[in-house]
């Protein structure tokens, strides 16, 4: 009859544990992939970003000699990440492949242009910056227009602020609310040993001795919680970084060590304050008040 009770209490307590690192490793696991988000937010609008394409369209009589210093005078400028030159030809090719009919054979003619599409870097996809290049260019007498869509940046630079307070506004809030679900498990954790804890304080004990093993024990929960919920950080980063390469996640790595030293140290603090408060708590309560 022992044995079997003995066995029961060991089932609830391995169960608890399970739990609390559970609720841990879940808790510190989202916390990390915000991390991620705040991290890589700026690369993920960068990215975007540097997908506005300056179209500069050349008029006919421009020299190749012109056009290859345009190209390497943008190529050597701060703000251009790449040029490439697209001759009317080409640019026929491709407008024949995405509508699928050969428009020259209506007109008899190309009516297209040559031009240079120019990838800008991310800061200086604005549109001050924007009409800056434009005016530059169209100084050129062999340019004969500049083209950019001016809505879409406006649009993105406006989302990305948006999205950017968002982010950090989120971040503040779910920082609290997986403080208060740990802190949460561990106090339930706790309260199934709070006769036990009144029992060593009847007896004798220091508050300082009985509240020791119950501080250790959940340390260690939320360390197993926190390399739990860095494994799958990890896989998580692995299989972005593998599905959007242009992104380069793990171009710092610093930065994401630090994160995951973070979440890690987390894991230990949370769980220490959390098992003090619960603990002191129920050392402070009276013997009648633990049925309450």
């Amino acid at each position: 009859m022992s044995s079997s009770f003995d066995k029961y209490q060991k089932r609830r307590l391995v169960s608890s544990y399970f739990s609390v690192v559970l609720s841990i490793a879940l808790v510190l696991f989202l916390l990390g992939l915000l991390g991620l988000l705040v991290l890589n937010a700026k690369k993920v609008s960068d990215h975007f970003k540097e997908q506005v394409v300056v179209t500069i369209y050349l008029k006919e009589a421009a020299k190749d000699v012109e056009i290859k210093q345009l190209e390497k005078s943008l190529a050597m400028s701060d703000y251009v990440k790449t040029t490439e030159y697209v001759s009317k030809e080409q640019a026929a090719e491709s407008m024949k492949a995405e509508n699928g009919e050969d428009f020259m054979e209506f007109l008899g003619y190309n009516p297209l242009q040559n031009s240079i599409d120019v990838h800008l870097k991310a800061d200086y996809v604005t549109s001050e910056h924007l009409e800056t290049i434009k005016d530059e260019a169209l100084s050129k007498n062999f340019v004969d227009e500049v083209r950019y869509d001016n809505d879409l940046v406006t649009l993105m630079n406006n989302n990305v602020k948006k999205i950017s307070f968002w982010v950090l506004m989120i971040s503040g809030i779910f920082t609290i609310i997986a403080v208060l679900l740990i802190n949460s498990s561990i106090r339930l954790s706790v309260y199934s040993k709070r006769f036990t804890i009144k029992t060593m304080q009847m007896v004798g004990a220091t508050k300082h001795f009985i509240r020791k093993p119950f501080v250790w024990k959940s340390v260690r929960l939320g360390i197993v919680g926190a390399v739990v919920a860095l494994i799958g950080m990890a896989v998580v980063l692995y299989y972005l970084n593998q599905t959007f390469p242009e992104l380069n996640l793990l171009q710092s790595p610093i930065l994401i060590a630090a994160l995951f030293a973070t979440i890690f140290v987390l894991g230990i603090v949370i769980t220490w304050i959390s098992t003090f408060i619960a603990t002191q708590r129920f050392l402070n309560l009276k013997t009648d008040q633990l049925y309450y």
